[in-house]
């Protein structure tokens, strides 16, 4: 149940409603009439003008905007190159640092020391060359021929052998040593420059040798006395053609007490040794070994010992020094029979793969 006081004031209400509506429906009809006028005005000048001055107008204006237009639009043009020919600038201004790093850096690295590397490795070359030619230079001129021993009396027994005279010992020179076998030797040597005898007995050679390599073997036999170095022949090859000739003539000589020692560095030479003289002396894989005829060595010291058990045993080992050999050990210079071959430098590089 309504009370009074409530349906007044629900009336005041809705007065004021209708009073505002009135109210805002007056003033849009005003603005509308206000409209209406104005575009009346406008039509009535654009009539009182004429067409011509309206067209010219229209023109006008739209000139104007295309004009507007244009300028807006090559403004924004130029602005888009601007900031792409800043962003070009910093990338190469980016592209120059990163040049300026990497030449740093490779002027650290191997490509800017490449040029010191090889002159460093062309002087080591010429430094070997130079030290390999003094090498065989003064292998060369190495006198191995014992000079005369004078024996002259001790100052104790002065008066003793006041009397006697001086004793001179003229000790047999060393070239002397094949002297008596010298027949032999030049038969050998003259059957081995004709035609191979491919089915000789082992231990004979069975290939033919060139005068060059005769020549080597008269100079080693007769002049140094079996004891010294000798020109290489250029190819490992060749030197044990050479080797397996003097083994064969040495065979001759002492038969049973005579045993070849052979001396290289590495595994893969000794084996070209061991086919090579397989091959030219008609041999098998039991005559090589420590109680055979021929005995590899890759060290120096296992060598001497064994010669020495050799040499107490009264037997004569033969001593052969491979190419690549870069010294001879003093301790193999005390026995009687030995042959090195002086490489030169060039064979040298090439068997080291340097070149």
């Amino acid at each position: 149940m309504t009370l009074p006081e409530d349906l007044s004031r629900e009336n005041e209400i809705k007065a004021e409603q209708s009073v505002e509506s009135s109210s805002n429906e007056t003033i849009i009809s005003k603005e509308k009439d206000l409209n209406d006028k104005s575009q009346e005005q406008i039509n009535q000048s654009l009539d009182i003008k004429g067409p011509e001055q309206q067209s010219s107008n229209k023109i006008l204006n739209q000139n104007i905007l295309e004009g507007l237009n244009k300028e807006s639009f090559f403004e924004y043009a130029l602005k888009e190159l601007k900031d792409k020919r800043i962003n070009l600038e910093n990338e190469i201004k980016e592209l120059e640092i990163r040049k300026v790093q990497i030449e740093k850096d490779s002027n650290n690295s191997f490509a800017g020391k490449s040029d010191s590397i090889a002159r460093q490795v062309k002087g080591f070359q010429d430094y070997l060359t130079g030290a390999m030619q003094g090498l065989t230079n003064s292998v060369e001129q190495l006198d191995l021929i014992s000079q005369p021993l004078v024996v002259a009396p001790s100052p104790l027994d002065k008066n003793k052998e006041s009397e006697e005279k001086e004793v001179v010992q003229n000790v047999l020179a060393i070239s002397d040593t094949f002297k008596p076998d010298k027949e032999l030797i030049l038969k050998c040597l003259d059957q081995y420059l004709g035609q191979p005898d491919y089915y000789a007995d082992p231990w004979k050679f069975r290939r033919s040798l060139e005068p060059k390599d005769v020549e080597i073997l008269e100079d080693w036999f007769f002049n140094m006395g079996g004891r010294g170095a000798q020109q290489s022949r250029g190819t490992r090859s060749r030197n044990i053609l050479l080797s397996a000739a003097l083994i064969a003539i040495l065979g001759e000589i002492y038969g049973d007490r005579f045993q070849a020692l052979i001396l290289a560095s590495q595994p893969e030479r000794l084996g070209e040794w061991r086919r090579g003289l397989q091959d030219a002396l008609g041999l098998n894989r039991e005559d090589f070994g420590p109680n055979s005829g021929i005995v590899l060595f890759e060290r120096s010291e296992a060598l001497v010992e064994c010669a020495d058990r050799l040499e107490a045993r009264e037997e004569v080992p033969l001593i052969l020094i491979d190419a690549a050999e870069r010294k001879v050990e003093i301790p193999i210079l005390q026995f009687p029979i030995w042959l090195a071959f002086a490489a030169n430098p060039e064979e040298l590089y090439i068997d080291e793969e340097l070149i």
